[in-house]
């Protein structure tokens, strides 16, 4: 019998672009890497909730990103909107059928939007909170050089991020943000993707990305 693999689907930067209408691939987890909103009000809290809700992945994970205000500013009110839904990771994580997965929202400064940090030792503080042993880390913003270059050619991806991807080595990554960047790159260990629903114009266009991670021996069974 071949080993047992978990199957997941990642969307991100869906802007209030989507409804009920909007197809999702089955899969045993579905994660949306951030701006499911346009400002981060709790009403869109409200509608993107219902959106998760009627979906029928057994396991389903969100991050914040920086259109997301309602998680800075109204941090437990947003966490329960979502509480019975989905599991909310803000520098945080979980383990599904040992296959472990971590979570946060936060990108180099960017306009004057939510989870902006400095560049250098402020978003390497956040980083180093990633443990080892992630398989499928999701971030809001891009790494340097992986799915960051905008339309004006520039690559705007955290160095600081790229740095601990590339110690930690996760099996895949998923980040949006950037959403003229949607797409797949690789390295020798690691699996980029920039899910990024909208295009440029936030127009909700881009396919959702699909993988598979091997679930470790002895968790199929457990």
């Amino acid at each position: 019998m071949p080993p047992r693999e978990l199957s997941i689907v990642a969307i991100s930067d869906t802007h209030n672009r989507i409804d009920a209408g909007f197809e999702v691939p089955a899969a045993d987890v579905l994660i949306h890497a951030g701006d499911f909103s346009g400002s981060g009000r709790l009403p869109e809290l409200d509608e993107f909730a219902a959106f998760i809700r009627a979906q029928p992945h057994p396991h389903k994970i969100v991050v914040a990103g920086n259109h997301d205000w309602c998680f800075q500013r109204q941090p437990e009110v947003a966490r329960a909107r979502l509480a019975g839904i989905c599991t909310y990771l803000e520098d945080d994580g979980v383990t599904i059928e040992g296959v472990r997965f971590w979570g946060s929202p936060w990108q180099p400064e960017f306009h004057d939007w939510a989870f902006n940090l400095t560049r250098g030792a402020e978003l390497r503080a956040k980083w180093d909170l990633i443990p080892e042993g992630i398989d499928v880390l999701i971030t809001h913003g891009p790494p340097l050089g992986h799915g960051d270059m905008t339309f004006r050619g520039v690559a705007v991806g955290c160095e600081e991020l790229l740095a601990v991807v590339e110690r930690l080595r996760p099996r895949y990554h998923i980040f949006g943000h950037i959403h003229e960047a949607y797409g797949i790159t690789r390295n020798d260990h690691t699996t980029f993707i920039n899910a990024s629903t909208c295009d440029f114009g936030y127009q909700a266009v881009n396919a959702p990305c699909t993988f598979t991670v091997p679930v470790p021996a002895g968790e199929a069974n457990a």
